[in-house]
């Protein structure tokens, strides 16, 4: 592991619980960051911060309703003492089905989760950040936003939605000490293969020229830079981390 320097900074992973978002608090943790964890899973989130160590914190939070996102701000502001690294991952699958034939409830609870819960945590705590002349977002796409996955219009439309919403945040915030990125990871094997059926997962591994599945260790390292002061030039950036098979 790169040691990369995030020694005094506070950070929040939405959906931080399992998965990915595990990985990515751990990465920080292990960096030297404090970690908020939000999530909606509270039997989950409470395992995970009992072997994650004293300098993580868990708060529930639903990111489909802004309620409960600027709640969640004004307690990890009140238990952190600030917020330097906004890390959106939650996020799930939804149902593979075509376009036509897509349920119109899974169509709404996909972009719920997946484009406005990004849209509301951003609102909710670039203030700190502006307050403070500093911060690091990185929100989690995914190569389905960059190229659309077939049976995948919700998922791959909000993906492709928080590329959009990256960038125009990025600039934005660009006259700023504040950086806005995303990555657009291929497919990691973690609980959200529940959500999908095998021929499509066997479609995404058959796309990816490294011939595996991304490891979550791996979206977590490149987080984990984009997190840092180092990340200091770049904004409204899009990180490839599709093992080759998007090159854009």
């Amino acid at each position: 592991m790169n040691d990369i320097d995030l020694k005094g900074q506070r950070a929040i992973v939405t959906g931080g619980a399992q998965g990915i978002g595990r990985a990515i608090a751990e990465r920080l943790l292990a960096n030297g960051a404090a970690v908020a964890i939000w999530d909606r899973d509270q039997a989950v989130m409470a395992q995970t911060l009992g072997e994650l160590g004293d300098k993580t914190i868990a708060i529930e939070a639903d990111v489909t309703k802004l309620d409960s996102v600027e709640a969640a701000v004004s307690e990890t502001v009140s238990r952190l003492g600030g917020i330097d690294i906004l890390v959106n991952n939650a996020g799930i699958s939804g149902p593979n089905a075509p376009t036509w034939e897509y349920p119109p409830e899974a169509w709404d609870e996909v972009l719920a989760i997946d484009l406005t819960g990004v849209f509301y945590c951003c609102r909710a705590v670039v203030p700190t950040m502006i307050a403070q002349d500093y911060g690091r977002i990185v929100n989690v796409a995914s190569v389905a936003g960059k190229e659309g996955n077939p049976n995948a219009p919700a998922y791959s439309a909000a993906k492709a939605g928080v590329i959009a919403l990256t960038k125009s945040l990025g600039k934005e915030l660009a006259d700023r000490d504040i950086a806005v990125n995303c990555v657009t990871p291929a497919a990691a094997r973690t609980r959200i293969f529940e959500q999908m059926k095998q021929e499509h997962i066997d479609f995404m591994l058959s796309k990816i020229p490294r011939g595996r599945f991304v490891k979550v260790e791996e979206i977590a390292a490149l987080i984990a830079w984009l997190a840092s002061r180092d990340c200091s030039f770049t904004t409204g950036g899009v990180f490839d981390i599709s093992g080759g098979r998007a090159t854009y």
